[in-house]
């Protein structure tokens, strides 16, 4: 049964949850006054949608397109579930709502790319400068590379589960996919149901983080270099290659996830999984099942033509 439902896929925001399918997204928070409200998009034909179909290019375009459309339903999480009953966030009367969402989508990609160049530059120089003057092998290089920036990314996450903002997060994160295994595994989404489920799933972005690293170490040892900053550039030159690999790994892990010893193949990903989720109470899992059952219910009925639009009500 499970083999065939949807893929669908998600994320948490602050105080909440978000669900996308082939025509719809959907963010439930959960405000103050303890409603949740909903925030729903419904895609418009998508200019981009040939290069989805292409192996390595794909991966690509799913990324920028998966930050861009993220970034707007975290700017309303962020900006709606502290306010007060009946009020309404500022906005600025310079900027229609259609500019004020491409800024957001722009802003959203611009981060993805600035922090992807900051996390490939930085483990690159700390292995040039600490260790290659002691070690020549290029495949030890790249493998020093690859050490240094798990640990960075390990330590990074780390920090950022000590935070009270980022626990709840992380809960929410372990909401989602226990929405996700209970739908695959075809049980009614009831919050009893659904808390019976496991925090981790093969598809998740922890688990593609730790393959772009994998991938690149393999990637690296066919490029030699002459000094530091060539060795930076060939990196972020190859970027787009590693995000395309990792992304069809990450896709054919999932596929192979209940073949006997090729699931094996996404346990790096569902041991990061154990730093970037948390055990959700019943109100969170409450929240992301609501996310879940309106965005089935949305893209059931919306047909791909549909201009996009953007709603929000409470329940």
């Amino acid at each position: 049964m499970a083999a065939t439902r949807n893929a669908y896929g998600g994320q948490a925001v602050i105080e909440g949850v978000m669900f996308g399918g082939r025509r719809a997204q959907v963010t439930a928070i959960r405000r103050k006054n303890g409603e949740i409200e909903t925030y729903e998009l419904t895609k418009q034909n998508n200019p981009f949608k040939f290069f989805k179909r292409i192996p390595l290019i794909r991966g690509v375009v799913a990324l920028l397109e998966s930050s861009a459309s993220g970034s707007k339903h975290l700017q309303f999480a962020s900006d709606r579930y502290d306010l007060e009953p009946g009020e309404e966030p500022e906005e600025e009367a310079s900027h229609s709502k259609m500019e004020m969402i491409l800024g957001v989508a722009l802003v959203g990609i611009l981060s993805l790319i600035i922090g992807k160049a900051i996390f490939t530059a930085l483990p690159a120089f700390l292995a040039s400068v600490l260790f290659d003057r002691w070690v020549s092998n290029l495949i030890l290089q790249n493998l020093i590379e690859g050490a240094i920036k798990t640990l960075l990314l390990l330590g990074y996450l780390w920090l950022l589960s000590q935070t009270p903002v980022v626990k709840r997060l992380f809960q929410y994160h372990g909401a989602e996919h226990k929405v996700i295994n209970a739908y695959e595994s075809g049980v009614k989404l009831t919050v009893e149901n659904v808390q019976k489920q496991s925090t981790l799933h093969y598809r998740c972005g922890s688990s593609f983080i730790i393959l772009t690293i994998l991938v690149g170490v393999v990637v690296y040892s066919f490029f030699s270099y002459d000094n530091v900053w060539d060795r930076i550039l060939t990196r972020l030159m190859l970027i787009p290659v590693v995000i395309g690999l990792s992304y069809e790994l990450l896709r054919l892990t999932n596929a192979l996830r209940d073949v006997p010893v090729l699931t094996y193949l996404g346990y790096p990903g569902l041991w990061l999984q154990k730093l970037t989720t948390r055990q959700p109470d019943d109100d969170q899992v409450e929240v992301a099942i609501a996310a879940f059952n309106r965005m089935v219910e949305l893209d059931e009925r919306t047909s791909e033509s549909v201009n996009p639009s953007s709603l929000a009500h409470s329940n």
